[in-house]
């Protein structure tokens, strides 16, 4: 019963499991831990999205902030959700919905939550010995959300809709908002080449220890 699954996990949650790993005209079997895997997202999605807004509130304006001060780890962020805008529309203009919200499922929960917010981390916590790196750092975690929080919205409409009106309350709905377009001024190839050698370091690093 969808009102069931509705009830225990949200709408959110059952919109996320019929879409992902789906294809036109295949039958898929149902599993509630597939919903329980699509709720866990949507909270990882809000974890990140109130620590985000948690660290806005206490910072000063982001306005001034511009494109050329921000690090490698910054530029290959915004180069990866830029290229994603890219891939999911080409995705939703072909009705390959299963492979657009995957590949925005692995964007969220891979590249920015696990990987790049913790790197912002270290820029936050130092916040008043350098008051700009952090703001750079804020801007760059508010504008990347922002975009997947566009991204994601097709898929799960109420989770997003929420995020995006506390996020930017001088806007009226993620629904009337601009769709992300790719631009070339946000793409960083040497950023991207730069932070992948880094993220291999670290797992190579990571699997010695374990080893």
């Amino acid at each position: 019963d969808p009102l069931e699954v509705i009830d225990k996990y949200g709408a959110d949650a059952l919109r996320m499991t019929l879409i992902t790993g789906n294809a036109p005209g295949n039958d898929m079997r149902f599993y509630w831990e597939r919903v329980e895997n699509s709720r866990n997202f949507a909270n990882k999605v809000w974890n990140a999205s109130r620590f985000i807004m948690m660290n806005i509130e206490k910072a000063s304006d982001l306005s001034g902030v511009t494109e050329d001060q921000l690090t490698l780890a910054d530029k290959w962020i915004l180069s990866k959700v830029n290229t994603l805008s890219k891939d999911v529309t080409e995705n939703l203009d072909k009705y390959e919905l299963g492979i657009a919200l995957q590949k925005v499922y692995d964007f969220i929960w891979e590249e920015f939550c696990d990987w790049y917010i913790e790197m912002a981390k270290v820029r936050l916590w130092k916040a008043e010995e350098d008051p700009k790196a952090a703001g750079e750092a804020l801007w760059t975690l508010r504008t990347v959300l922002t975009e997947g929080l566009k991204l994601l919205h097709p898929f799960m409409p109420f989770i997003t809709e929420e995020i995006y009106c506390t996020l930017l309350p001088e806007e009226d709905s993620i629904m009337i908002s601009q769709w992300p377009v790719y631009t070339e001024e946000r793409s960083f190839p040497e950023a991207e080449k730069a932070v992948e050698g880094f993220k291999e370091a670290v797992r190579g690093i990571r699997n010695t220890r374990t080893e």
